[in-house]
């Protein structure tokens, strides 16, 4: 774009001063031939290649000049004479017409070829200038690629030192610096957050086991009343609930591209769930339906699907009293439908946050967080909506 400015700037200067020029030539001849004159009277007007002369005398017609010229006031005209322009000159003195024409052909010819000269240079100089910024950009932007190429390379475990070629006080090697400390800050970081996920699973696993396989024992026991039956019956939910908390917590800390190969009945998974949480319907008087019509399996891991159907269904259930509770389940989707209390207008863009808990709600919050976060983590989409009529619908969306 500036080559063309700077071609285009040049090209009407070069014209200006070229027309000036030859205002000024034409005034020049026609002062010097009106002089001439003066001294000689017979002295004949300019005829050269061209530039050519016109004396009408004040008793001669003008019919002796070209047509073009017999009309023209004093001062100087652009004409055109058989196709050919001409810049004219006029003049009158004692009554005499004195007129010099000079030929543009000549200097049109001259003015294209230096257009084209000027056109070439400018295509040859960007030519010639995009070639050296492309050199110059690869040159300048090429530590950078290669720290970026490091970065997306580098383990997310043990990075290595971000290294770029160039001075030790350049500034890609100050970035660079900058990047190696942020790395190594992070790495510990979720070095620290998988030590303790880890442990925090294993430690945790078998008081887990202990509570459930004590829970099994006493609900044996035929001498214990309805209301020691449910208590353990909530004290074995609670510990299945912690147990698939855990290792769906355990397969969220992973790296979001590190393979996972699994695969679990999501029907089974949804029949575990709905009786776990029938004692709880019972005791709401809310019934919970399951409807599947087919097999559905799922390529995740048991734990994840798990934690999804049952934080859904137990919702459900828990702001559902005297109703029902419907669980749809196929291959593209599963869907939980109550006819419960429902979710506010204001409380829908809520829901999915961590630690928000509606008004009705006796959890921490967690629950509808970390469902969303495990279907983030297989690309499926889960979306809530509540009728007017009441209740509120859960549909989960399976990703292809």
């Amino acid at each position: 774009m500036l080559s063309l400015l700077l071609t285009a700037g040049i090209w009407f200067a070069a014209h200006d001063v070229s027309q000036r020029l030859m205002d000024q030539t034409l005034k020049a001849e026609l002062e010097d031939y009106m002089a001439r004159r003066a001294r000689n009277p017979n002295s004949l007007p300019p005829n050269t290649v061209g530039l050519r002369g016109y004396l009408v005398a004040h008793d001669a017609p003008r019919s002796e000049i070209p047509e073009p010229l017999r009309g023209l006031a004093v001062g100087q005209h652009e004409i055109s004479i058989d196709g050919i322009p001409h810049r004219a000159a006029v003049a009158e003195r004692d009554g005499d017409r004195y007129l010099i024409l000079f030929s543009e052909e000549r200097q049109k010819r001259r003015e294209q070829r230096f257009l084209g000269y000027l056109v070439a240079g400018a295509a040859i100089m960007t030519l010639l200038a995009a070639v050296g910024g492309l050199w110059l950009a690869g040159r300048v932007i090429a530590p950078v690629t290669e720290l970026a190429r490091s970065v997306s390379a580098a383990p997310a475990e043990n990075p290595p030192r971000m290294a770029v070629e160039g001075e030790p006080d350049d500034e890609i090697a100050e970035l660079a610096g900058a990047f190696d400390q942020y790395v190594t800050r992070l790495a510990a970081f979720v070095a620290r957050e998988r030590a303790f996920a880890a442990d925090a699973s294993h430690e945790l696993r078998t008081p887990l086991a202990v509570i459930r396989g004590a829970a099994e024992l006493l609900a044996e026991d035929g001498n214990l009343s309805a209301a020691q039956t449910a208590r353990i019956a909530r004290i074995e939910r609670a510990a299945t609930d912690m147990s698939d908390l855990l290792a769906a917590l355990l397969l969220l800390a992973r790296e979001e591209n590190a393979p996972i190969e699994a695969q679990c009945d999501a029907a089974q998974i949804a029949r575990e769930c709905i009786t776990r949480y029938q004692p709880l319907a019972a005791s709401r008087g809310t019934t919970v339906a399951l409807e599947t019509g087919e097999a559905v399996r799922l390529p995740v891991p048991a734990a994840m699907f798990a934690i999804v159907v049952a934080n859904l269904v137990h919702n459900a259930v828990a702001h559902t009293s005297n109703g029902t509770v419907a669980v749809t389940l196929d291959s593209a989707r599963l869907s939980v439908r109550d006819t419960g209390i429902g979710i506010r207008d204001d409380e829908m863009a809520q829901v999915f946050r961590r630690y928000h808990r509606g008004p009705e709600s006796s959890g921490a919050g967690i629950g509808l967080s970390l469902v969303k976060r495990v279907c983030d983590r297989h690309g499926w989409h889960i979306a809530l909506d509540s009728p007017p009529g009441g209740g509120t619908i859960a549909t989960l969306e399976f990703g292809a």
